[in-house]
C-alpha cells in the first residue's frame, strides 16, 4: 500500500501554474508541490514573484501579471506553456477581500472583487484547459472559501463571488471530465497568512475563534496538504466537489 501512496504524490516531471503566488495559501501550495517533485510557475501581480519564484529554484518560474487583464492572463499561460512544455494543475489562489456593508458597497469594489476573484479564476482555467485537454488532461483547484455557502456580515461582494467559484467549479467539472480534467474547489476558514493575522489580530481575533469549533484558524500549509491531495493521482475519482476546511465552522 505505501507504494501506492509514494507513486500518488510523487509529481515529479508535472507543472503546476499557482496563481496568487507570491505569497499565503499560494506559495505555501508552491513550495509543498515543490517538495513533491512538480515545476512551478508564479503568477502574481506583486513583482515580488520574481524573487519568490527564484527562492524556489533556478527550475521555477515567476510571471508579474494583473490577472484583471485578460490579454496578459492569456500570454502568461502560454508563456508558462512554452516554458514547460507542459501543463498538468492549476491552482486559482488570487483573491481579494474588500469589505463593507452592503448598503456601502461601492461599483467598483464590487467590480474588483468580481473580476479577480470569479472572472481572472474561470479564464485563468479556461486558458490552462485547452493545454491539459491536448495533453490528455489535468487537476484545476479553485480557491473559494467557507464564505461560499454561509453569510459573512460585510461580506456581500467577497461572499458572492465565491459562491460563483463553487458553481463554476461544478459546471468545468461536468464539463471537462471526459478530456481527463478533474476540478475541484476547497473552502477554508479564515488562515493565518500574514496577510490573516494581521487582519484578525487581537480581540477581533480571540471573538473569531470562538465562533470555530476546533478554537482556532487554519494555517497555509493545511490548505495546501488540501490542494496536494486533489491534484494528486488518490484524487482521480473526486471531481466537481466543493471541500470545506473550517475547523467545524459552517456545521453549526
Amino acid at each position: 500500500m505505501s507504494g501506492f501512496w509514494d507513486q500518488a504524490f510523487d509529481l515529479s516531471g508535472r507543472c503546476a501554474v499557482i496563481t496568487g503566488g507570491a505569497a499565503g495559501i499560494g506559495l505555501a501550495c508552491a513550495s509543498l508541490l515543490v517538495e513533491r517533485g512538480a515545476r512551478v510557475a508564479l503568477l502574481d501581480r506583486d513583482p515580488a514573484v520574481l524573487r519568490m519564484a527564484a527562492n524556489l529554484g533556478s527550475q521555477h518560474l515567476g510571471v508579474p501579471v494583473d490577472l484583471r487583464e485578460l490579454d496578459q492572463l492569456n500570454q502568461a499561460v502560454e508563456q508558462v506553456a512554452e516554458h514547460f512544455g507542459r501543463l498538468d494543475f492549476l491552482v486559482n489562489s488570487a483573491g481579494v477581500a474588500l469589505l463593507d456593508k452592503a448598503l456601502q458597497v461601492t461599483e467598483s469594489a464590487w467590480d474588483t472583487t468580481l473580476d479577480i476573484n470569479l472572472k481572472a479564476s474561470f479564464f485563468m482555467a479556461q486558458a490552462c484547459a485547452r493545454h491539459m485537454r491536448d495533453q490528455g488532461g489535468g487537476r484545476i483547484v479553485n480557491l473559494a472559501s467557507q464564505a461560499a455557502v454561509i453569510g459573512l456580515d460585510r461580506h456581500v461582494a467577497y461572499c458572492a463571488s465565491k459562491a460563483a467559484v463553487v458553481g463554476m467549479t461544478k459546471v468545468l467539472a461536468m464539463e471537462w471530465a471526459a478530456d481527463g480534467i478533474n476540478v475541484n474547489a476547497v473552502s477554508p476558514t479564515i488562515v493565518e497568512t500574514a496577510l490573516g493575522k494581521q487582519a484578525w489580530a487581537g480581540e477581533l481575533g480571540e471573538r473569531a475563534k470562538l465562533q470555530i469549533p476546533v478554537g482556532r484558524f487554519a494555517q497555509p500549509e493545511e490548505i495546501a496538504g488540501l490542494v496536494l491531495y486533489l491534484l494528486s493521482d488518490a484524487a482521480k475519482m473526486i471531481t466537481g466537489e466543493n471541500v470545506v476546511i473550517d475547523g467545524g465552522y459552517s456545521i453549526q
